[in-house]
C-alpha cells in the first residue's frame, strides 16, 4: 500500500490560485485527478519517474504539476481558476514507473480535498 495524503484545497475565487499538496511515500508514476459531482473522475496531470509531464487540455497552461523527491511530495499548482475547477482533487499512483494520467492504471489513491472556485 503506498499511502498518499491531500492537502491545500479550500475556496477562491475565479482568477485566483491554490497549490495542492500530495504526500508520498514513494514515486513511480504519480497523478492528479478531479471528480466533479455527478461526473466521473477525470484525469488532471501526472509526472513520471522520468519526470515527464502530462496535462489535461482544460489545465493545459494554468495548472503545473512538479514533485519534490526529497520531501516525497507532490504538487499541483492552480492558477487562474475558472469555476469549473470545482471539484474533488486526489492524488494517484502507481508502482509502473512510466506512464501518464490518462493511459496507465493507478493502483493508489489518497481521499481527496475539495477545490471550490466562485465566480
Amino acid at each position: 500500500q503506498v499511502p498518499l495524503e491531500e492537502s491545500g484545497g479550500g475556496s477562491v475565487q475565479a482568477g485566483g490560485s491554490l497549490i495542492l499538496s500530495c504526500a508520498a511515500s514513494t514515486f513511480r508514476c504519480i497523478a492528479w485527478f478531479r471528480q466533479k459531482p455527478g461526473n466521473e473522475r477525470e484525469g488532471v496531470a501526472s509526472i513520471d519517474s522520468m519526470d515527464r509531464l502530462t496535462y489535461a487540455h482544460s489545465v493545459k497552461g494554468r495548472f503545473t504539476i512538479s514533485k519534490d523527491n526529497a520531501k516525497n511530495t507532490l504538487y499541483l499548482q492552480m492558477n487562474s481558476l475558472k469555476p469549473e475547477d470545482t471539484a474533488e482533487y486526489h492524488c494517484a499512483a502507481t508502482d509502473y514507473p512510466y506512464g501518464d494520467v490518462f493511459s496507465s492504471n493507478f493502483e493508489y489513491r489518497g481521499q481527496g480535498t475539495q477545490v471550490t472556485v466562485s465566480s
